[in-house]
C-alpha cells in the first residue's frame, strides 16, 4: 500500500508465498469441512484468523530488520484508504442494522408485493432483491431476508424453488454490485482511488444490459402464479432506503450519506413504532460487530500487502501480466487498455474463485489492478467498476459462496442447484467482456 520509494522494486515469487499459504490454509480448511458435511464449509475457519501465520511468515522472509519489517505492516494498516475503508465499513453496517430492526426491510418487500402481478412473480422478487441490496449495500442481507418469502410464494405458486432462489440470488447481487454503501464498491473505490458516484455511473454501463436480459428472461419462464395477500404499507419505514440512493447518487460524501440515514432509520422507528432509543443505540453497534471479520481483514491485508509490495510480490505478479498483456495487444492504446482491464478481471476473478469472499478478493487484487490502471492509462473508474463487477459474478457462481449457501439453506436445494440459475451472474460476463473487448475510449 505504500509508495514510499521511488526505486522499483525487483519482482519476487518468495514474497508470494505469504498469500498463497492464505489460501491454501483457508481453502484447504473450507474443502476439509465440506468432504465432512459441515454446513458453511469455508466459513468455519474465519479469515482474520487464516491469515496471521502469513503475515508472520512474510515478517520472517522480508529482508528488513525486524522493527523496519513490523513498521512496514503497520504503514500498511494505516494507509488512508484502509483506514477509511474501515469507517465506511461500520457506518454501513450500523445503516443495515437499524434500517433492518425498524422494519424497514419488511416495509420494502411489502410494497414490492403489492406491484408484482401475479404472472410475473420471478422477475418481480429480482426487483425486489436489487432494490433492497442497493439500498442496504448487502446481498447477504438481502437474501436472508427475502428468500423466507419468496420461498413461501414460491410454493404456493408451485414455481421451481432453483428458479426463485436463481431470481433472489440475481437481484441481490446486481444490487450489492451497484450499491454505493457495499463492501464491495467501497473496497473497489477506495483501492483504485475514485469516487462512489463515479464508479456507480460506470457500473451501469454493465450492469443496466445485464440486469435488462435477466429480467426479460424470468419474465419468459415465469409461469406459476400466487394470490399475494395484501399488507399495509408504512412508507414512512421505506424512507431511509430512498434517502441513501438519492443522496449518494446525488453524490453527497458517502460519510454524510451513511451518518443522515442511520439517524433517519432510528427516528422513522423510534417516530412510528415502539423503537426506543437505548435500543437505536444499540443496533448501531450491533451492525458495527456485523462488520468485525472484513474490518479485520482489512486490516491484515492492508500491512500484509505492504510487506508483500516492499519485498516485490506485487511487481512480480505485475510482470507477469505486463508480459501477458504485451502478448495479446500488438500495440499501445485502446489494445493495451483493453488488455490491461482483462488481466484485472482475471486476477479478481481467480482470487474470488479461491477465497469465496468477493469484498476480500478485491482488496487482494487492489494494489496490482491500481499500478495496471496507471501504466495502461485505464481510469480509476473503470478499473472499479472491473474489479468489483468480475468479484460479483464469481461470487454468484461459486456453490461455495456465502450466497449460495444461504439461498440453498432457504429452499432446501443444493447449493449447486442454487448457483444454476443466477442467470445475472452469467449475462453480466458476458456483457462486461463484451463491453471491454468493443467499447470505444473515451477517456
Amino acid at each position: 500500500m505504500s509508495n514510499d520509494t521511488a526505486v522499483p522494486v525487483k519482482g519476487s515469487f518468495i514474497a508470494l508465498l505469504p498469500l498463497l499459504i492464505f489460501l491454501v490454509l483457508f481453502i484447504g480448511a473450507g474443502v476439509y469441512f465440506q468432504a465432512e458435511g459441515v454446513d458453511y464449509a469455508f466459513y468455519q475457519v474465519p479469515a482474520p484468523i487464516a491469515i496471521i501465520p502469513p503475515i508472520i511468515l512474510a515478517i520472517i522472509i522480508s529482508k528488513q530488520k525486524l522493527n523496519a519489517a513490523l513498521e512496514t505492516f503497520m504503514r500498511g494498516i494505516g494507509h488512508s484508504n484502509i483506514i477509511a475503508m474501515c469507517l465506511i465499513y461500520l457506518l454501513a453496517g450500523a445503516f443495515a442494522a437499524v434500517a433492518k430492526a425498524t422494519g424497514g426491510v419488511d416495509a420494502t418487500v411489502a410494497l414490492g408485493l403489492q406491484f408484482i402481478p401475479a404472472q410475473y412473480l420471478l422477475p418481480g422478487f429480482f426487483i425486489i432483491a436489487a432494490f433492497i441490496a442497493t439500498a442496504m449495500g448487502t446481498s447477504m442481507g438481502t437474501i436472508a431476508a427475502v428468500a423466507p418469502i419468496a420461498f413461501g410464494v414460491s410454493e404456493e405458486a408451485n414455481i421451481s424453488h432453483v428458479l426463485m432462489a436463481g431470481a433472489v440470488m440475481s437481484g441481490a447481487l446486481f444490487g450489492d454490485n451497484l450499491s454505493i454503501i457495499s463492501d464491495t464498491t467501497i473496497a473497489a473505490t477506495r483501492t483504485q482511488g475514485c469516487g462512489m458516484k463515479e464508479k456507480f455511473r460506470e457500473n451501469l454501463v454493465f450492469s443496466i444490459p445485464a440486469a435488462i436480459i435477466t429480467l426479460l428472461l424470468f419474465a419468459f419462464v415465469s409461469d406459476g402464479q400466487a394470490q399475494i395477500t395484501a399488507h399495509q404499507v408504512d412508507f414512512m419505514k421505506v424512507l431511509p432506503y430512498l434517502s441513501i440512493l438519492i443522496l449518494a447518487v446525488a453524490g453527497l460524501n458517502v460519510f454524510v450519506v451513511l451518518m443522515l440515514g442511520i439517524v433517519l432509520a432510528g427516528t422513522v422507528g423510534i417516530a412510528t413504532s415502539d423503537y426506543e432509543f437505548l435500543k437505536f443505540t444499540k443496533d448501531i453497534y450491533q451492525g458495527f460487530s456485523n462488520m468485525q471479520e472484513i474490518f479485520v481483514l482489512s486490516m491484515f491485508v492492508g500491512g500484509l500487502a505492504a510487506l508483500m509490495q516492499q519485498q516485490g510480490g506485487l511487481a512480480f505478479v505485475s510482470g507477469i501480466i505486463e508480459k501477458l498483456i504485451s502478448r495479446f495487444s500488438s500495440k499501445q492504446g485502446d489494445a493495451s487498455c483493453r488488455a490491461a482491464e482483462l488481466g484485472m478481471a482475471g486476477i479478481v476473478a481467480m482470487t474470488n474463485a479461491c477465497v469465496a469472499n468477493n469484498t476480500v478478493s478485491i482488496v487482494v487484487s487492489g494494489e496490482i489492478a491500481k499500478q495496471l490502471a496507471q501504466k495502461h492509462e485505464v481510469s480509476a473508474k473503470r478499473a472499479a467498476s472491473v474489479l468489483d463487477i468480475f468479484a460479483c459474478i464469481i461470487q454468484g457462481l461459486i456453490p461455495y459462496g456465502a450466497q449460495a449457501l444461504l439461498a440453498a439453506a432457504n429452499f432446501k436445494i443444493s447449493p449447486l442447484q442454487a448457483v444454476s440459475c443466477v442467470w445475472y451472474c452469467i449475462i453480466l460476463a458476458v456483457v462486461s467482456l463484451t463491453v471491454i473487448i468493443f467499447r470505444p475510449r473515451s477517456d
